[in-house]
């Protein structure tokens, strides 16, 4: 697959770091051609310490912003793009701080999918509103893009727009592409765009899975990325303002301190505050690039449970279904036999069996390959297995091919081998918008 290039006009700002923007490349993030997940280690990114941050001074774009007096803001009217996730690491909603802060004149919050303050369930907005803890002015952007959500931006009066919220590294969640969508309406509007970041929290050793076909682009998938990005926002950002948008925005990316590519959340020590509703702890991102494609079946994938994303079945599986996916040898993950009783969504009030993964190995764990070795065993040991009548499947992993191969008898290396070149590709671009190793 081809990816347009052109050069990166985005720069670091150089007076929210202790050291140069240049990105570090670093071989670390990418995989072997076996397709297992590589254990190389990077070294923290460069920057001040904050003495009472993770366990290597981890300092989030937010806290570098503001450990230098919020100086890349001064003399603009700010809007910030965020949700519950963009909080301080006391808890603390970064709305609520610079709007006590006379260093930063906040004049709007724009809300995504889920919402600002994150009343909404999954699909829907919390739209136009004043909040009631700021009495700022609180845009909606989902399922806003192009001219009509740089309106939104023009009407709202800000000169710049901040971004800050905590992604989860699969393609298919949809914060990235309102990174995406808000950054070609910013530049269509005339913004700057600053984005803070904050940690990959399944790491950034890795992209995972098949790439994007430009003709299955929706929502879930605005251009072509691996199914697992292993990237941060600010990295995708860079990636998206260099490769994708018609023209680059003014892009400022305020990079971490202390975050290196191989950490998992629990090294950042931060808290994690759920980015929707379906996504309760760490355990479920980790899972999510991969269990997610059951939501393009008749299967459940756990909404309406304590483990959505962990637990899958429908009516009619028993213990079969583990005992064929335990046999693929699928690393670092053991499935469980499951029952439960969805409370919402697919199965509601009606008890399915099915299957629990339990992550072992978390290093060695492909979630992308475990989610379509699910589907091939499902397939096998349930007769009543079903795509969505709309294929939604071909949505989540960016073409008919894995729903095609599946159908047609092909087995798990077989598919996974069938994305082997794009992914390649995807991952030769990937390494040059790197900022961490």
């Amino acid at each position: 697959m081809r990816l347009s290039r052109r050069n990166l006009l985005a720069t670091t700002t150089a007076a929210l770091a202790a050291t140069a923007a240049t990105p570090a490349a670093s071989a670390a993030a990418d995989r072997s051609p076996t397709d297992r997940p590589d254990r190389a280690e990077g070294h923290p990114g460069s920057g001040r310490t904050a003495p009472a941050a993770g366990r290597r001074g981890l300092r989030t774009g937010f806290e570098q912003l503001a450990a230098d007096g919020y100086a890349a803001l001064d003399g603009e009217r700010v809007g910030v793009v965020t949700n519950p996730t963009g909080i301080t690491r006391d808890v603390r909603h970064i709305v609520d701080v610079m709007h006590a802060d006379d260093r930063v004149d906040l004049t709007a919050v724009f809300g995504p999918e889920h919402g600002f303050r994150g009343t909404a369930q999954a699909g829907g907005s919390e739209g136009r509103h004043d909040d009631p803890a700021t009495g700022l002015p609180v845009y909606d952007t989902y399922l806003k893009s192009g001219r009509p959500l740089a309106d939104v931006f023009t009407a709202s009066g800000v000169d710049t727009v901040v971004f800050d919220i905590q992604d989860v590294g699969a393609r298919f969640y949809t914060y990235i592409w309102t990174l995406y969508d808000c950054m070609e309406a910013a530049r269509l509007a005339g913004k700057r765009f600053v984005v803070l970041d904050r940690p990959n929290p399944v790491s950034g050793r890795a992209a995972l899975g098949p790439v994007l076909h430009p003709e299955f682009a929706t929502f879930v998938g605005r251009q072509p990325i691996a199914q697992a990005h292993g990237m941060t926002v600010a990295e995708l950002a860079r990636l998206f303002n260099a490769e994708f948008l018609p023209a680059p925005v003014r892009l400022e990316t305020v990079r971490m301190s202390g975050w290196r590519r191989s950490d998992f959340h629990d090294a950042s020590g931060l808290p994690w505050v759920p980015p929707s509703p379906n996504m309760p702890t760490p355990e479920t991102a980790l899972v999510y690039a991969g269990t997610c494609l059951f939501e393009g079946t008749n299967l459940s994938e756990g909404r309406g449970t304590t483990r959505p994303f962990e637990l899958l079945g429908a009516e009619g599986i028993d213990g079969r279904w583990a005992a064929e996916a335990n046999g693929l040898g699928l690393a670092g993950v053991r499935l469980r036999e499951a029952y439960f009783a969805p409370t919402f969504s697919k199965f509601q009030g009606r008890t399915v069996g099915g299957v629990q993964l339990h992550v072992h190995d978390r290093e060695a764990f492909d979630p992308v390959r475990t989610g379509v070795g699910l589907l091939v065993s499902a397939k096998r040991v349930w007769s009543g297995f079903a795509w969505r009548p709309d294929h939604w499947i071909d949505k989540l992993t960016g073409s008919e091919r894995v729903r095609t191969m599946i159908d047609a008898g092909a087995d798990t290396d077989e598919v996974v081998a069938g994305w082997r070149e794009e992914l390649a590709a995807f991952r030769r671009t990937r390494r040059e918008h790197l900022l961490y190793r």
